[in-house]
C-alpha cells in the first residue's frame, strides 16, 4: 500500500497521507520504496515522441520519451544526446514514427538507431522557429514601424482663406489692447487709463508695451521694451529661419548693438522654444508586438491592431510579403498541405524571412565533406505538415513539466534545489507516476 501511495503522490504528499492512514512513514521511506519497485513491463510504441526537459535549467537536461498513441511516458534518459537516444532505440526495436523537435542530436540518434522510422518534425517547433524568424525580420525593418510625421500640404490661396472667428479670452484681450492704445493716442497716462478701464497699472503697461494683440494672445511677448525691444523683430525672423542657438543669436545681436547679457536672451529663446515646440509623435510599437500581430489570425486582432498592422505593411513591402508567407504557412499546418512546403520555402528564401527558410531546409541535415548542408530536414517538416494531427499534439514537453512538479515534493524545504539524496533522474515506474 505504501508503495502505491508513493507512486501516486510522491514523497512529501505521500508522507502526509500515510499519517492519515495510521501508518505514518517519512518521505525518504516512500522514495526508497519507489526506487526499489521493478520497472513496469511496457511494449515498444509504434509512434514515439521525444523531447528534452530541464533538470537544472541552462545546465543539465534529460530526455523524456512518450507513447503518442496512449499519451503516456515510456522512459526517461539521464542526458540529452544522440548516443543515449540511439542506444535506447537499439534496445527497443519496432518504432515506426518518431515525433521530435528540430534539434540535431535527436535527428542524428533517430537516423542511427531507427533508420527505417519516419521522422516527423514537431509542428509546434516549426511554428516557434517561424515566430523567431518573423521577429528578427520585423526588427530589421524597425524604421518602418514609426509612423512618419504628417507632411504640410499646400494651403488654399490667401483670398480664399477665411480667418477663424475669435471668442472668449482672445477676443477680450484684443479689445482691451485696442482700448489701451486708443487711450494712449488721446494722450492719457498709464494711471489715468488704469482708473478709467479699472485695470491694474501693470496690466495696462503690459497692453501698452505689446505692439500687437498677437503678442498677448498666443506668442512670446516682452513685458517691457528693455534691451531686447529694438531687436525683437529680428529675433523672430532668425528664429523662423531655424536659428535656435542662443550663443549664435547673441553674437549676431552684439554686432547689431545689443549690450545685454546672454542670460536675458536665453529667457526669451526659452519662451520661443516653448511656444514653437512640435508635439512628439507617438512611439512606434515594439518589434515583438508587431510580430505577434503578424502571427495572430486576422479575425482575432482588435480593430486598432489591424489598422496599425495594415499601415505598417503598407509602408514596408518586405513585411507585407512576410505577413502573406505566414498566412500561407498557417494554412498548410491547418489543412495538412505538406506538398506545398518546398515551394513555400523557396519563396521564403527570397523574402524577409530568409533566415527561417535555411533552418527549415537545413537544420539537422547531414553535411558533406566540404561542410555544405543538404536539404535533409525538408522531408521531416513536410511530414509534420502532412501527417494527421493526432500525432502532433506535442505531449512530450508537458510530460517534462509534470515530471518537474512530481519531483518537487521530494525536494528539500527550500524547494529550490534537489536534496542530496535525490537522484539526478528518476524513471517512471508506472503510468500513474507522472
Amino acid at each position: 500500500m505504501l508503495q502505491a501511495v508513493g507512486l501516486a503522490l510522491g514523497g512529501r504528499a505521500g508522507a502526509r497521507l500515510s499519517g492519515r492512514l495510521a501508518c505514518s512513514v517519512s518521505r525518504s521511506t516512500l522514495i526508497r520504496l519507489i526506487r526499489a519497485a521493478p520497472d513496469p513491463a511496457s511494449e515498444t510504441p509504434l509512434v514515439l515522441g521525444v523531447d528534452d526537459f530541464a533538470l537544472r535549467k541552462g545546465h543539465v537536461y534529460g530526455t523524456v520519451l512518450v507513447d503518442i498513441e496512449t499519451r503516456r511516458p515510456v522512459d526517461m534518459l539521464p542526458e540529452r544526446s544522440a548516443e543515449s537516444f540511439r542506444a535506447w532505440l537499439d534496445a527497443h526495436p519496432g518504432v515506426e514514427i518518431i515525433c521530435r523537435d528540430r534539434g540535431g542530436c535527436y535527428a542524428e540518434g533517430a537516423a542511427q538507431g531507427a533508420p527505417l522510422a519516419t521522422q516527423v518534425a514537431d509542428r509546434w517547433h516549426l511554428w516557434h522557429n517561424l515566430a523567431e524568424a518573423v521577429e528578427r525580420a520585423v526588427a530589421r525593418h524597425r524604421s518602418c514601424l514609426q509612423e512618419p510625421p504628417p507632411q504640410p500640404g499646400p494651403g488654399p490661396p490667401a483670398e480664399e482663406t477665411a480667418p477663424a472667428p475669435e471668442a472668449g479670452l482672445a477676443a477680450r484681450t484684443r479689445a482691451r489692447q485696442a482700448e489701451v492704445h486708443a487711450a494712449l493716442a488721446r494722450g492719457l497716462t498709464i494711471t489715468e487709463i488704469s482708473r478709467t478701464l479699472r485695470l491694474e497699472r501693470k496690466t495696462v503697461r503690459r497692453y501698452a508695451t505689446a505692439a500687437t494683440a498677437d503678442q498677448l494672445i498666443g506668442g512670446t511677448r516682452l513685458t517691457r521694451p528693455g534691451l531686447l525691444g529694438p531687436h525683437q523683430a529680428y529675433l523672430r525672423q532668425r528664429w523662423d529661419e531655424g536659428i535656435r542657438s542662443t550663443e549664435r543669436l547673441h553674437q549676431e545681436l552684439h554686432t547689431r548693438g545689443y549690450r545685454g547679457s546672454p542670460r536675458t536672451l536665453r529667457r526669451l529663446t526659452a519662451q520661443l522654444r516653448h511656444d514653437t515646440a512640435v508635439p512628439a509623435p507617438p512611439p512606434a510599437p515594439a518589434a515583438r508586438k508587431v510580430a505577434s500581430w503578424i502571427l495572430t489570425p486576422p479575425g482575432k486582432l482588435t480593430d486598432d491592431d489591424s489598422a496599425t498592422l495594415a499601415q505598417i505593411t503598407a509602408r514596408c513591402q518586405e513585411l507585407n510579403t512576410t505577413r502573406a508567407l505566414v498566412r500561407q504557412f498557417a494554412d498548410m499546418l491547418c489543412h495538412l498541405h505538406g506538398e506545398h512546403l518546398e515551394n513555400w520555402a523557396t519563396q521564403a528564401e527570397n523574402s524577409a524571412t530568409r533566415t527561417y527558410a535555411p533552418s527549415l531546409l537545413d537544420r539537422s541535415a547531414p553535411r558533406s565533406q566540404a561542410g555544405e548542408v543538404t536539404r535533409g530536414d525538408i522531408s521531416h517538416a513536410r511530414a509534420a505538415v502532412r501527417w494527421l494531427s493526432v500525432w502532433q499534439q506535442r505531449p512530450a514537453p508537458p510530460m517534462g513539466q509534470r515530471m518537474h512538479y512530481r519531483c518537487r515534493p521530494m525536494w528539500s524545504t527550500t524547494r529550490r534545489r534537489p536534496s542530496p539524496s535525490m537522484p539526478k533522474w528518476i524513471r517512471p515506474h508506472s503510468a500513474g507516476f507522472l
